[in-house]
């Protein structure tokens, strides 16, 4: 076996581990090639290079131009030395060299040897980016390898040479993972390093529990239930909101399972960790009264312009709406990302508030509708812009327009006009089954509250069996306001 047939043959089985196609293979040792021709020749040195698998024969040709005056020798030679192989050469002819493969000295088969690594690692490299850097927010699975000064090294199991860690602040502070063991985790980002990109790992980032409910529900998988906000305080509480492209599917349910299933798989995985499930809505106030679940808010009073909201509850709610140590309040405001300020009827009635917002409430069947910009709609940008282009920004402003006069606006065909109609009887017709997991009339919404028993809180706000719901006295309220 000749030189160039055992570089062959240790190219391919160097290659083979790293899942490179024979015309990668091929690109590679040409790659080399010149890499150790310009050891020999120069910088700028330009070859043919052919590679016959078959005989494992690399025939290798330098081609230099002909020229009355040399300025770079790596690829021009004299017209008086290249008439010494031809009399007949003319200058700005190009005169071919062969070479053997059996010429290269040391320093330029290691110079091709490096070259050749060098491509390897940045193959390899680049396939990670181009695998994982659209994968953000995706549940990747793998073994813990190593456990290094708090930070969890992973072997995933569809990339074996990734570098993939989990810092510290992205573990739950309740778990010990140990050598060996299987674990998963959702892609937060990719980050590059100097010796390549580094994937970075979560278990305490709310997108971990958006990527368990992905797994487990098929209807958010195809599409049909949307994850639109989430919240978490790791190891202790989480909400998410949801909402549905089919109004026939309530997404609460679908991500609830029969009996508990679906969502008592997630909190299995997270710990015992508490989860609330709150449909979402596009007007912020009713949004928030959802978010504050399972309490239950008397009044919104919400400002626009500095993106902060006053939440009145009665008394016998407060405790319920403020949380253990404050977290129900503090995930509610993360989740529609608005700052929520909480108060209880008797201090804001001290306030000078009005009397009328408490005791009996609302009354029964009364909406309180609150306006909101357009593109907090279910439309297209299209049908957006075009209604914005004609004068029309928020739902308050085309609440009263009917389907005619939708098509007279130029950009608005016959199905955006049927959108804007049905959109707005959605949001304007009262629901009047108040059962399962629908809104109530008021425009407030229940929440599914998954407890570390696996039990909820159902749309009534009671335990209904849940363990540790919150405080002692979260608990009595709750028995009182029964």
């Amino acid at each position: 076996m000749n030189n160039a047939t055992q570089v062959l043959a240790a190219f391919r089985e160097m290659t083979a581990n790293k899942s490179i196609s024979r015309d990668e293979l091929y690109d590679l040792i040409k790659d080399g090639i010149l890499a150790a021709l310009a050891k020999r020749y120069g910088p700028n040195v330009e070859a043919e290079i052919e590679v016959d698998e078959a005989t494992g024969k690399i025939g290798i040709t330098v081609l230099k131009e002909v020229v009355a005056e040399v300025q770079d020798s790596s690829r021009e030679i004299l017209l008086e030395e290249a008439r010494w192989d031809d009399p007949e050469f003319e200058v700005g002819d190009i005169l071919e060299v062969p070479v053997e493969f059996a010429q290269f000295g040391r320093n330029a088969v290691m110079a091709a040897k490096q070259r050749i690594l060098q491509r390897v690692r940045e193959g390899e490299r680049q396939k990670i980016r181009d695998e994982y850097e659209h994968r953000v927010g995706e549940l990747l699975s793998g073994e813990v390898q190593q456990v290094e000064r708090g930070k969890l090294v992973l072997l995933l199991n569809r990339s074996r040479d990734a570098d993939a860690i989990i810092p510290w602040k992205e573990q739950n502070p309740r778990e010990r993972a140990r050598q060996g063991e299987p674990i998963r985790a959702v892609l937060k980002k990719v980050e590059e390093t100097p010796k390549g990109p580094r994937l970075i790992l979560s278990r305490a980032d709310p997108l971990f529990v958006a990527a368990l409910f992905k797994l487990e529900v098929p209807e958010i998988q195809q599409g049909i239930v949307e994850i639109r906000g989430s919240a978490r305080e790791v190891g202790f509480r989480s909400k998410i909101a949801v909402s549905s492209r089919d109004e026939s599917i309530d997404p609460v349910g679908a991500c609830v399972g029969l009996k508990g299933s679906r969502v008592r798989a997630v909190v299995q995985e997270l710990g015992g960790e508490r989860i609330d499930i709150v449909p979402w809505h596009p007007d912020p106030e009713i949004y928030a009264k959802r978010a504050l679940a399972p309490a239950r808010v008397s009044k919104v009073i919400s400002d626009y312009d500095a993106r902060t909201m006053t939440a009145i509850v009665d008394e016998d709610q407060l405790s319920l709406a403020i949380g253990r140590n404050g977290q129900n309040v503090r995930l509610a405001s993360q989740l529609i990302g608005w700052q929520i300020d909480l108060f209880g009827s008797r201090e804001w009635l001290e306030r000078g508030a009005e009397s009328g917002l408490f005791g009996a409430g609302a009354a029964e069947g009364e909406y309180e509708e609150t306006d909101f910009p357009l593109g907090d709609l279910d439309l297209t940008p299209a049908t957006v812009a075009a209604l914005q282009a004609s004068g029309y920004n928020t739902f308050f402003d085309v609440i009263n327009l009917e389907r005619e006069d939708f098509l007279r606006i130029p950009g608005i065909a016959a199905a955006e006009a049927d959108q804007l109609v049905s959109e707005i009887e959605r949001l304007s017709v009262v629901d009047e089954d108040g059962g399962g997991y629908d809104a109530a009339q008021d425009g407030d919404g229940d929440a599914y509250d998954a407890a570390p028993g696996g039990e909820g809180v159902g749309e009534d706000g009671d335990a209904a069996g849940a363990a540790d719901l919150t405080s002692d006295a979260d608990a009595e309220n709750l028995r009182d306001s029964e």
